[in-house]
């Protein structure tokens, strides 16, 4: 998505921001993610450090902002705390406090991966309500399970993240913190250990490596080899439908990943 810098704003829009945060001492846009159109780096005079992220009203993603700050609230120990929302000039605007830090690194050996489990572990402690604006993971991958009844091992109470993009991911120091609530999701907590096994495959590990990182997690090891089965299927095929649809290379690589550890599990697209 082509991005918007700072000085290229409208004069409401920048008025809007520094409304909130005081003078713009630096403003700088991000480098990293390409779903938003505003993706600020900003030092205000009274806010500090302060990322603001943005869609058009009209853009069909600016759904995934309100989900975003809905679910806010329920996150802040694992993500950084959402300062003010506001619609202004065609603009729907979301300003987040700034978390120092680098994006995550999935490779094999790195000790980021481990940091990431500790986070996801950490998150499915948390207790969310069931908002509107959340998905339910036996409704969000049903179109991918040929057999309905498979739906239930889907299901369940537990706040999920679902896309462990490593952009989505700030290490800072041995912490790390999600970012990018896009797709909050409530179902059985061995589903954002599954994505994010996907992701390290695509990464370079091995599935049986990737596996290994997330053996421990409880809500992993206590799942049925079945509901682990039904979630590869499921995020196979979604992958599949992903980089048919838009064929460039990470969604290719993540497509294969999924099919790999399809193939290691033994079980049938």
């Amino acid at each position: 998505m082509e991005r918007t810098d700072w000085p290229d704003l409208s004069d409401q829009v920048r008025a809007a921001i520094t409304e909130r945060t005081g003078p713009v001492l630096a403003a700088r846009t991000a480098d990293d993610g390409k779903n938003s159109a505003i993706a600020l780096l900003l030092e205000t005079a009274q806010a500090g450090s302060v990322f603001v992220k943005g869609l058009r009203l009209d853009h069909p993603g600016v759904v995934t902002q309100h989900r975003e700050a809905v679910i806010n609230p329920y996150v802040r120990r694992l993500a950084p705390p959402l300062l003010w929302q506001t619609e202004i000039d065609g603009w729907n605007l979301l300003g987040f406090q700034r978390v120092p830090g680098r994006h995550a690194d999935y490779r094999p050996g790195s000790p980021d991966v481990p940091r990431v489990v500790a986070a996801m572990e950490r998150l499915a402690q948390l207790r969310c309500p069931e908002l509107g604006a959340l998905k339910r993971a036996e409704r969000r991958w049903a179109m991918f399970l040929d057999d309905k009844n498979d739906l239930s091992l889907l299901a369940g109470s537990t706040l999920l993240h679902t896309d462990y993009n490593p952009y989505n991911v700030l290490i800072e120091g041995d912490r790390a913190y999600l970012i990018d609530w896009a797709w909050p999701t409530l179902g059985a907590a061995h589903v954002d250990p599954a994505c994010l096994v996907v992701r390290l495959i695509a990464a370079g590990h091995t599935p049986e490596q990737a596996e290994e990182q997330v053996a421990d997690i409880p809500a992993w090891r206590d799942a049925s080899g079945r509901a682990i089965d039904v979630v590869v299927v499921a995020l196979a095929r979604m992958w599949a439908q992903i980089a048919a649809a838009d064929p460039v290379g990470w969604k290719k690589r993540i497509a294969q990943g999924a099919a790999d550890w399809v193939s290691y599990r033994r079980v049938s697209l």
